[in-house]
């Protein structure tokens, strides 16, 4: 039996959302995610749609896209358009909407993150969407680091990811990337992206945030997603994230040093990058996970314990998706 939902609110609301999207699906999500509040009465939404002042190309050239892997991966902040938000601006939440490049936040979310304007966080409850193939982990945890140094407080966090099998999404992602084209081919491929069924399931996130939004001052930090199946941990990508992301960094490094964008070491550095990603995604990644299946049944604790810490703070319980579907 559901509950009955009480949606009126003891006083007017704001709600500031923050978004990058290239392709537009990140987009789309946090619309469907907010779409149960989106023409209440007492709550008003301010979107603000996060732009460098350089922008960056969809669909992407391959060269163009490698290029910003050590400034993604270093989260070397790119000039951004100012968002001119009063000095006083007040927000009872905040959605940070983002999609995940080479392991860490997209550039432009580093950009405002890294900019003055992130000042408007400054004691406001936040819950991250993410947006992306399948590997967050890292990107999380970087955006935790940053979120806690602008003194925001981390709620909630919601992760939507690609539909298609890890094997799968190494072809479709790329392709959609660099040539537009989303969707599935030769029969085994399925279409790119995450599934319209998955991004219109994002709506019991709006439904729960809408019947909580008074009790985000009485209880601060206190998760509202929590029962809704909101993150969910693939203990097989711990251990390959944190690897990738050691080598992404002493790579994002080599390349700093050997030039800025678009100078020749650097292009020649970002040749030999590639064979290196090619070599390691088809042999040391296989192996890895191989070797990981291997070990699990001696690292059980050890995991849960990982995986506790990195659903944190909405965690994957699903006891309130009746009420909220």
């Amino acid at each position: 039996m559901k509950e009955e939902k009480h949606n009126e609110l003891t006083k007017p609301k704001r709600i500031l959302v923050l978004y990058y999207s290239q392709t537009g699906q990140l987009t789309n999500a946090v619309r469907s995610m907010l779409s149960p509040l989106r023409n209440h009465p007492n709550i008003q939404i301010d979107w603000r749609d996060l732009q460098p002042i350089k922008p960056y190309p969809y669909p992407w050239s391959l060269l163009k896209f490698l290029n910003v892997f050590p400034e993604s991966v270093l989260m070397i902040p790119p000039e951004m358009k100012p968002l001119n938000f009063e000095p006083d601006s007040h927000y009872d939440l905040v959605i940070l909407a983002y999609q995940v490049w080479f392991l860490s936040p997209s550039l432009p979310v580093t950009g405002f993150l890294k900019s003055l304007d992130a000042k408007v966080l400054k004691g406001k409850p936040v819950i991250t969407m993410i947006v992306c193939r399948n590997m967050w982990l890292c990107a999380q945890e970087k955006m935790k680091s940053l979120l806690n140094s602008l003194g925001a407080t981390l709620i909630d966090n919601a992760v939507l990811i690609d539909q298609g099998p890890p094997w799968a999404t190494f072809i479709t992602t790329p392709r959609w990337l660099m040539t537009g084209k989303k969707e599935g081919f030769w029969s085994i491929f399925p279409p790119a992206g995450v599934s319209q069924r998955d991004i219109s399931g994002a709506a019991r996130f709006g439904k729960a945030i809408l019947d909580n939004l008074d009790d985000l001052e009485a209880n601060p930090g206190k998760p509202l997603l929590s029962g809704l199946g909101a993150v969910k941990v693939n203990q097989s990508y711990i251990g390959s994230e944190k690897a990738g992301h050691r080598a992404f960094t002493l790579w994002s490094r080599l390349l700093r040093m050997a030039g800025k964008l678009g100078e020749l070491p650097r292009r020649v550095m970002l040749f030999v990058f590639l064979i290196y990603l090619v070599f390691m995604i088809l042999t040391f990644v296989p192996v890895g996970m191989v070797v990981r299946a291997i070990l699990k049944p001696f690292m059980t604790t050890r995991l849960k314990k990982q995986v506790e810490r990195l659903e944190k703070p909405s965690g994957s319980s699903i006891e309130r998706m009746e009420q909220y579907i």
